[in-house]
């Protein structure tokens, strides 16, 4: 049976969000910040997106060098859209089924549809996890120092 509910949001994005939970497991395993080795056979939309995030993630300082294959598969997840969407976009999203006789029965999608949907989806949950989305990112506090930190603080746990 699954784990129920939903998945715990990392430590570094609670701390960044300033809540108070930041800091209430003192047992979570601490990896070592940094940006972790890029794969060598990572290519095409996939290497130019593990830039890009990679650069992203590491300004917002919650980059860690156990972070590698989740920030792999979410840079192949957006390869395998972009290039499901550049089809789409190429093609359009039916083709028509004729009978034998050649007239059009029907029109049917193109399975790159699908996949760029799937590919979407999955992206969404993935980014989420990172805090690369509008929602997660809006509940992020980046203090610019350690006053403004209490400061936040004090107004997060009154509020």
């Amino acid at each position: 049976m699954g784990k129920r509910g939903p998945a715990p949001t990392p430590t570094p994005i609670l701390r960044l969000r300033g809540s108070w939970r930041g800091d209430a497991n003192g047992a979570e395993p601490q990896p070592e910040p940094g940006r972790p080795e890029k794969p060598d056979w990572l290519k095409g939309y996939a290497e130019t997106a593990w830039e890009q995030f990679a650069d992203q993630l590491e300004a917002m300082g919650v980059l860690t060098v156990a972070d590698g294959h989740a920030l792999t598969v979410l840079c192949q997840t957006w390869s395998r859209w972009r290039r499901a969407e550049e089809f789409v976009d190429q093609h359009g999203e039916t083709y028509p089924v004729q009978d034998n006789q050649g007239r059009v029965r029907y029109l049917k999608k193109f399975p790159q549809v699908g996949i760029a949907q799937a590919c979407a989806t999955t992206l969404n949950r993935m980014m989420a996890e990172f805090g690369l989305t509008p929602s997660a990112r809006s509940r992020i506090v980046v203090p610019s120092d350690k006053a403004s930190d209490d400061e936040d603080k004090r107004r997060y746990l009154a509020g």
